[in-house]
């Protein structure tokens, strides 16, 4: 079982931004930036490309929602998305407000006060 699923079952505490059925969304607690947020799929699978091509359209448009969402309150020039996928063996689409290319790369982080995460959740969850 990943970390994902723990947090998605409630055994891992998150700030949920949005759940529906099949997807979650949390903040990541190591951000590239404010607002950073992860997006997966509640069923557990390992690589994008192998989901359902149902599944993927579906993770692609629940990210978007999410995505116009943190645009609305954390100030930046766009939402980056990347998915990676090596670090945890769960499809998960990583929303990055982008101010720099670098702001992508997953090298500089920030640090964020759980009152600063939980506020974070709450007005991208308002915003959707």
């Amino acid at each position: 079982m990943s970390i994902f699923t723990k947090i998605i079952k409630g055994e891992i505490p998150s700030y949920k931004v949005a759940e529906n059925d099949q997807f979650y969304a949390f903040l990541d607690i190591n951000p590239n930036a404010k607002g950073h947020t992860l997006v997966v799929p509640k069923r557990e699978v390992n690589k994008l490309f192998d989901l359902d091509e149902k599944t993927y359209t579906e993770l692609m448009s629940f990210s978007r929602k999410i995505a116009i969402a943190i645009e609305k309150v954390i100030p930046c020039d766009r939402v980056g998305m990347s998915v990676i996928g090596l670090e945890v063996p769960h499809v998960h689409v990583h929303l990055i407000p982008l101010k720099a290319m670098e702001d992508i790369q997953f090298i500089k982080k920030v640090k964020l006060q759980p009152e600063e995460f939980e506020a974070v959740a709450k007005a991208i969850s308002k915003n959707l």
